[in-house]
């Protein structure tokens, strides 16, 4: 035995006037070992025994949060085919390192039952821990059994959904993602309907119930971002433009506009998204602290887009307009012809501007918008959007477009999914993350870390889209390898941005908008910059 060592089991047997339980004795002996063993020790510890350490004494409570003054990002995928087990492997993983949890996401295979998913999810992580789970059209992630990273879209058909166990089927799968970010409230804040049955979803009341649970916590009354979800049958477009209006252009704002959800935050219990919808959407928000302790950093969010589709033909104009329940049928007009066009029309000449460039495109109009926004009784502002529109179809008499919101006089053009457009777009993410990587190596000893990612990409993309594996993944992956990132494909993915994002600008010099994007590929990087050294 050393010396150390027996200084120190003499200063348990022989301290004076203060006799100590055997328990006391051994946590006394584990403290002689020095700060930076003891701290080297308790940061190897898994989640839950972490937890534990940190309640035994006031000194491991401060080694603790001392390892806890950066942010973690810890996320897990699964594919076992079994729901129950699913969720076990992968908490189980995101909490194999030490972490407190300040909010936790999920996504299933569409073949899972959500209610029960979320149950599962729900009884793992306690009341107090803000949890928002999602169907998903397909998850992308490191495998738990296999330590590979995958990109899976789930292909659901009839039989699929009229199998009897789901064994009889492949897609199953959930992932699961837990983040730690210190100096960051996060909340959960639900859109919802109109109580009296009008089916009306109350935005203004949604942006202000962000703002006033931002403002309780933060000096700001615009939060650090937001991850926000919404029903597909829900037109997330009228939400997204207040939004855009009411918080400051620093605010983060990503997350999946078509999906299935469950929440339940730190003060509610758990909603659901379904046929007869309560809350269309919900918003995860992260509001700085004001009360940030001592010696902790600053979080940073990185929001970069690769586009995936390009612009073909010419401007229109709406000209005959007529909004249905969840569709818009119109005709147009050009400058060059004075003459209304209908959908036949349009579509032929969108071919022939096309011919065989790409086979079997997606179409989609990108109408420019210049609408009056205002949240409340707060002043009114003109704003201009840029909003995409899948296109039906069209016949003799109108272009068939979902979704409402289009007004007589609005300009818009033809947009096809493009994959090279796609390419080229993630080769300029991963340009714009290499930059972001010499930058944080660049800073010293007390430089700037890259500690996480997440994605939301277009369930039109993936290995088909592209001919190759693994395309929307490798910005990330090539940059911060080993780096916590995963994500799910979705069917709607919002991200603030605007028209120059599609090499386009727009004629009259204003910046026109653009927050829900289609065939694109949506990344939120996550750094941390450790407070200065103190003297």
């Amino acid at each position: 035995m050393d010396e150390q060592s027996l200084g120190s089991l003499k200063k348990i047997v022989k301290e004076k006037g203060k006799p100590r339980t055997g328990s006391e004795k051994i946590v006394a002996g584990i403290e002689d070992l020095g700060e930076d063993l003891m701290q080297n020790i308790l940061t190897r510890l898994p989640a839950l025994s972490f937890a534990s350490a940190a309640c035994v004494a006031h000194s491991w409570n401060s080694l603790c949060n001392r390892i806890l003054s950066s942010p973690k990002l810890s996320s897990a995928l699964s594919f076992n085919p079994s729901l129950q087990n699913a969720v076990n492997e992968v908490v189980d993983k995101v909490l194999l390192e030490s972490i407190r949890p300040h909010f936790v996401i999920a996504s299933i295979a569409p073949n899972f039952c959500l209610q029960e998913a979320h149950q599962l999810i729900d009884r793992k992580f306690g009341s107090r821990i803000p949890v928002i789970v999602t169907v998903s059209e397909g998850i992308i992630g490191r495998d738990v059994l296999t330590d590979q990273f995958v990109e899976v879209e789930w292909e659901v058909t009839e039989e699929d959904l009229e199998a009897e166990s789901l064994e009889e089927n492949v897609n199953q799968g959930i992932i699961l993602t837990v983040g730690f970010l210190p100096g960051l409230k996060a909340h959960i804040i639900p859109l919802l309907l109109h109580p009296k049955g009008y089916k009306r979803p109350l935005v203004d009341e949604f942006v202000m119930d962000i703002k006033e649970a931002t403002s309780a916590v933060s000096d700001s009354t615009s939060p650090a971002g937001i991850i926000l979800f919404s029903d597909r049958n829900t037109d997330i477009k009228p939400v997204l433009q207040k939004i855009e209006y009411a918080f400051s252009e620093d605010s983060f704002v990503v997350g999946d506009g078509g999906s299935r959800f469950l929440f339940k935050s730190d003060s509610t219990n758990s909603i659901t998204n379904s046929s007869n919808p309560t809350c269309p959407a919900v918003a995860l928000i992260f509001a700085r602290d004001r009360n940030k302790p001592l010696g902790i950093g600053e979080t940073q969010f990185h929001v970069m887009l690769s586009t995936g589709i390009s612009p073909v033909g010419t401007t229109y104009k709406a000209a005959s307009v007529k909004n249905q329940k969840n569709s818009t049928w119109l005709t147009a007009s050009r400058e060059t012809v004075r003459e209304h066009l209908d959908g036949q029309a349009i579509i032929e000449e969108i071919y022939d501007e096309l011919g065989d460039r790409i086979q079997y495109p997606a179409f989609f109009i990108g109408v420019t918008k210049r609408r009056k926004c205002s949240v409340g009784k707060e002043r009114v502002k003109r704003m201009q959007f840029h909003e995409f529109h899948d296109v039906v179809g069209g016949d003799e008499e109108y272009l068939y477009v979902n979704s409402v919101g289009i007004s007589t006089g609005d300009p818009f053009r033809f947009y096809i999914s493009d994959s090279k457009a796609a390419l080229s777009s993630s080769n300029k993410v991963s340009e714009n993350l290499r930059r972001l990587k010499v930058d944080c190596e660049s800073k010293g000893d007390h430089q700037r870390k890259v500690f996480g990612g997440i994605i939301f990409s277009c369930c039109g993309r993936g290995d088909s889209f592209f001919g190759n594996p693994g395309i929307d993944s490798s910005p990330f992956l090539q940059n911060f390898p080993g780096v916590t990132f995963g994500g799910t494909y979705c069917a709607g993915e919002i991200c603030r941005g605007n028209l120059n994002l599609y090499d386009q600008e727009n004629e009259e010099g204003d910046l026109v908008l653009c927050s829900e994007h289609a065939y694109s590929a949506v990344y939120l990087v996550m750094s941390y910059c450790p407070p200065p050294p103190q003297d």
